[in-house]
């Protein structure tokens, strides 16, 4: 079991763990599906000392850049409750680069009449997650960065009962708010600032645990189309419990998808190391498989790109046991369409 994370503030990390524990001791949200509210959006309560929530954009874009956002609030040890604020570019004008911040946790605004969060008034999430969402970001840090989009369509988004469930003695909840939704504004990098269009995935989730001490591997996914379109997160246990969900919608209305198995070609993938193959995923019952390569790459991007200096770099490596990367890629998946995806983990 791989220690915390220590300074690990960026989002990304905790929607990479929220969702696996032991295979055995894993206790399922309770409830029908339902539509996802402005209740669900908004900041959740909870007195673990551990807690930490995420909300997380991947936006593709017409012209084929992409941006991956991540806000979160969460547990620094030794340094307690912490804001954090990530963006990352890929292909902006051919070049990537990435951002991250922390700031205390009075900068966090939840204004509940507005179904608005707002940190620092430079980085904010406006209006329930749908049509109309708003998402702002601005940032001086190795560069200026800017985003500001909205949603100019959205599906709706649904979950399993409260969303929690239950791993051991810790309580994890996920939310697939915008399985698919189209967005338009702009983003920039320093003095360059150019208008773009695209589709957009959105979660959340919250744990009561740190994101490590979780998850061996998360594979996240979303479709370039309406319908027939597939997108949520699952992830694999140490000892290969599968946990998350998601959202299919072929023209019949969205059904809500429960994996009973993960496959790297024809074997049970153990999520121990990155997949060689074609990973597909064994839905309990609404959908067919969903397969799809993942041979090819276009990013491979790790979380120590985003700490400054030798030492931060060290110790957060030792901390996380070991260095987590995210390979992203975009392929031909099973049900003819292009599916963008992201497989987190620790280096192989």
């Amino acid at each position: 079991m791989r220690r915390s994370f220590g300074i690990l503030f960026f989002a990304v990390l905790s929607a990479f763990a929220v969702q696996a524990a032991f295979a055995g001791d894993v206790t399922p949200p309770s409830g029908a599906v339902r539509n996802l509210t402005a209740s669900d959006f908004m900041p959740h309560q909870n007195s673990a000392k551990e807690f930490n929530e995420t909300w997380s954009y991947q936006f593709v874009f017409d012209n084929g850049t992409r941006a991956f956002v991540n806000y979160s609030t969460l547990y620094v040890p030794a340094s307690g409750k912490k804001i954090g604020c990530d963006m990352s570019f890929w292909n902006f004008k051919g070049k990537s680069y990435a951002v991250g911040r922390q700031y205390p946790p009075e900068r966090l605004k939840a204004i509940k009449e507005k179904n608005t969060i707002d940190i620092k008034g430079e980085y904010a999430m406006e209006n329930k997650p749908g049509k109309g969402h708003r998402v702002y970001f601005t940032a001086d840090k190795g560069g200026k960065f800017f985003m500001d989009l909205t949603f100019e369509s959205a599906e709706q988004g649904k979950v399993l009962g409260d969303g929690i469930w239950k791993v051991g003695d810790a309580k994890f909840a996920q939310y697939v708010h915008i399985p698919y939704g189209r967005v338009s504004g702009r983003i920039g990098y320093n003095e360059d600032t150019i208008s773009v269009k695209g589709y957009a995935y959105m979660d959340q989730i919250w744990q009561t645990v740190q994101a490590t001490d979780l998850a061996v591997r998360s594979i996240n996914f979303s479709t370039n189309t309406r319908s027939p379109y597939y997108a949520g997160r699952i992830s694999i246990s140490e000892k290969g419990g599968l946990f998350g969900y998601a959202l299919y919608n072929a023209g019949e209305g969205t059904k809500l998808l429960l994996p009973t198995q993960v496959k790297d070609g024809e074997d049970t993938y153990s999520g121990k190391k990155f997949p060689k193959n074609k990973l597909s995923i064994v839905w309990k019952e609404g959908a067919p498989e969903l397969s799809f390569p993942v041979n090819k790459t276009y990013q491979k991007a790790s979380l120590l790109d985003k700490v400054d200096g030798w030492f931060a770099k060290k110790a957060m490596k030792i901390a996380a046991g070991g260095e987590i990367l995210f390979y992203r890629g975009r392929s031909d998946a099973s049900h003819n369409k292009k599916l963008d995806w992201t497989v987190t983990g620790a280096k192989d």
